[in-house]
């Protein structure tokens, strides 16, 4: 888990060990926007959503130059619907506009995110509940 070291020295932030998975996580300490360790895959849980759209690629990019040449990107995330399809992150979505510079996303836009990041969109994902998605890009 990558996190920003002020925030891996308040040891009450760190479940790891609360949740009994401490020999399979490690705490590795460092700024998203500015360079991330290597690894075959990154998994990004409603984090995009928080940011406007160069803030994202500002995220997304570091990990594609960090990623071997078959690394994968998971955002999971709430995925906005057609327009006759209600959802919740419809209304989440003017909650992001007040709160943060951030906003819910289509299925089309973390799409184009990606791309612009460097990576190649490859599908999505949905559980059953459809509340949220898992949008794949991949380095080529």
């Amino acid at each position: 888990m990558l996190d920003l070291p002020s925030v891996l020295a308040d040891t009450s932030l760190l479940w790891a060990a609360k949740l009994g998975v401490e020999d399979r996580c490690t705490y590795v300490p460092g700024d998203m926007f500015q360079a991330v360790p290597p690894a075959d895959a990154y998994m990004i849980k409603r984090v995009i959503h928080d940011w406007n759209d160069q803030e994202c690629l500002q995220i997304l990019s570091p990990m594609h130059r960090a990623a071997p040449q078959h690394g994968r990107v998971l955002l999971i995330e709430q995925v906005v619907p057609g327009p006759d399809t209600p959802h919740f992150s419809k209304l989440f979505d003017m909650h992001m506009m007040i709160g943060v510079t951030g906003r819910e996303r289509t299925e089309e836009e973390y799409a184009g995110l990606l791309e612009g990041a460097g990576w190649t969109y490859r599908q999505t994902w949905y559980p059953a509940s459809k509340m949220l998605g898992v949008v794949e890009g991949a380095k080529a």
